[in-house]
């Protein structure tokens, strides 16, 4: 009651009337609005945008890192106070050190001096959720502690509790409150949230991308010791470069400036669209740029807490998508939309096109160096939200995302044209993921799987009218079966010994060149046979 209290004067501090209907509120609510003693106090002047970020900063940090994940849903809130979310930053003061040492102590069960041949008890930084200390292992390793604040979680779920309160009120009195969908909004920011307060999470993402780019002249992301990691501590190897937004020492030590650009955008596509696997934060505060050779720069990511994954199905129709409007063939984008489910079947396709059309030609008009890719995407989905679309958490993800590495991009070399840095790389992977060697090395990988279901799959079709390749419970018999006749023993023997000639010529290098090799009579009777056999 105590916070709710606090939270409720801090909202009302900063005139909530200027930035909610007051008249749509309960009447003691507005009464209390117009009429309470914070009147007293001197006025809080500003834009909506500013008083509302104002008002997360003073409510602490958990209120601030939900104005940072808010920042990024311009697909919801309107522009202004998106603009103005974007300023909060993470400046929170350390907690004591002494509580820091003795919660890795207890996580590790031994004394810091007994766990490192050094320690330094004065944190190098400290943000909303957890503050770093520098360390070095008896090996020689330099590393860097990471640990979570003190009794944060009780604090976390009191707040979010809260938040979720507020996001029904929100809801039911705020002019677009129903639009916005705060409350699907608080639902992600707890599933975010709860990740980065799970230090072991944030470590098996950080292996999986130091995996997915190891030996990379792209990309170096730092180790994690295991022996030294719990789920509210984490122990990673400690790394030294240049941060990414200091432009004049990269150009003092000679960094090819037009190379780091272009590798910032080929890292994103690589993990978006190559691995799945796409680090979501990646700020300025979280890349590093290596010192070692600077006329080809590599890049070095910390903090993989949040990290975004699309399936198979949002890699190519998104990859089609972006094509598409490289190309201009609105057409295809308003189909691609349809067809893939991210807008209702119902949509008339060419009313469709004619909405993006008007939204992207005025943009092309201008040099494509100046057109931000980021910006034409977020356009696109807010013409598409006139018609119903529902936005992926993993696309708002990828758009942040794509806007923070497109925003560093033009920052480091101004002339960078994300264009024709991605187009061909789209092109390129498109053209592989349907090559014939992956769509065999595709089959070649399911193979076992295939090959343990074979005896069944005729079974299983006659039952069912249907192929099902998964395993199904053996079902209660209801009534005697029925002796089994020729014609059903054929028919499985047909399909038993159809698939096993395919998945054997397919994965058999010795056996497909001869069965290529067969006279064209000889398949005409083979489909015969088949047709006659499952009839």
């Amino acid at each position: 009651m105590r916070r709710f209290l606090l939270i409720l004067w801090v909202i009302l501090r900063h005139r909530p009337d200027t930035w909610v209907n007051a008249e749509r509120l309960p009447w003691w609510l507005r009464a209390l609005i117009r009429g309470g003693p914070w009147r007293l106090l001197p006025s809080v002047d500003g834009e909506r945008g500013v008083l509302i970020r104002s008002t997360l900063e003073q409510l602490g940090p958990i209120f601030i890192k939900f104005g940072q994940l808010l920042s990024t849903r311009r697909d919801l809130i309107p522009e202004d106070i998106a603009d103005e979310l974007e300023h909060l930053q993470d400046r929170v003061p350390p907690f004591d050190p002494e509580q820091a040492v003795a919660l890795i102590e207890k996580s590790l069960g031994a004394p810091v001096e007994q766990l490192f041949a050094q320690f330094d008890r004065q944190p190098m930084a400290s943000a909303s959720i957890a503050q770093v200390h520098s360390a070095e292992l008896h090996t020689g390793r330099q590393v860097v502690v990471k640990v979570l604040r003190p009794d944060i979680k009780p604090v976390i779920e009191q707040d979010l509790k809260l938040m979720q309160r507020l996001a029904v009120w929100v809801e039911r009195y705020f002019p677009e409150g129903k639009r916005l969908r705060p409350q699907e909004v608080v639902g992600e920011y707890r599933h975010t949230i709860m990740d980065e307060l799970n230090l072991q999470h944030e470590g098996a993402n950080t292996a999986q991308l130091r995996r997915n780019f190891a030996q990379s002249p792209l990309l170096y992301v730092p180790e994690v010791f295991w022996d030294y990691t719990r789920e509210n501590v984490l122990t990673m190897e400690r790394i030294y470069g240049l941060p990414v937004t200091d432009i004049p020492a990269l150009k003092a030590q000679g960094t090819d400036m037009k190379k780091l650009a272009e590798r910032g955008v080929e890292i994103f596509f690589t993990q978006v669209f190559r691995d799945s696997f796409f680090h979501a934060d990646m700020h300025p505060g979280n890349i590093f740029v290596s010192k070692d050779n600077p006329a080809s720069p590599q890049y070095i990511a910390i903090d993989c807490a949040i990290i975004g994954s699309l399936s198979d199905f949002d890699q190519y129709y998104l990859a089609r998508n972006l094509l598409a409007i490289f190309q201009r063939n609105y057409r295809e984008v308003a189909e691609l939309h349809v067809e893939c489910g991210w807008v209702p079947a119902h949509t008339r396709a060419h009313e469709f096109e004619a909405a993006i059309r008007s939204v992207c030609e005025p943009i092309f008009e201008k040099p494509l160096g100046e057109i931000s890719f980021g910006q034409v995407l977020l356009q696109l989905f807010r013409t598409a939200r006139r018609y119903d679309m529902e936005v992926q958490p993993s696309l708002v993800l990828l758009q942040k995302t794509l806007l923070h590495i497109e925003g560093l991009g033009r920052q480091l070399y101004p002339e960078l044209d994300l264009w024709n840095t991605a187009m061909p790389f789209l092109e390129k992977w498109l053209r592989d993921r349907y090559s014939p060697q992956t769509v065999l090395k595709k089959v070649g990988d399911r193979l076992p799987g295939l090959l343990e279901q074979l005896p069944n799959l005729p079974e299983r079709f006659m039952e069912n009218g249907r192929w099902d390749m998964t395993p199904q419970p053996p079902a209660k018999p209801v009534e005697e079966p029925k002796a089994e006749t020729g014609k059903s023993r054929g028919q499985k023997l047909g399909l038993t010994a159809l698939l096993t000639i395919t998945a054997a010529g397919i994965s058999h290098p010795a056996i497909w060149p001869g069965l290529q090799s067969l006279p064209l009579p000889s398949w005409i009777l083979l489909g015969c046979a088949v047709i006659i056999l499952t009839r």
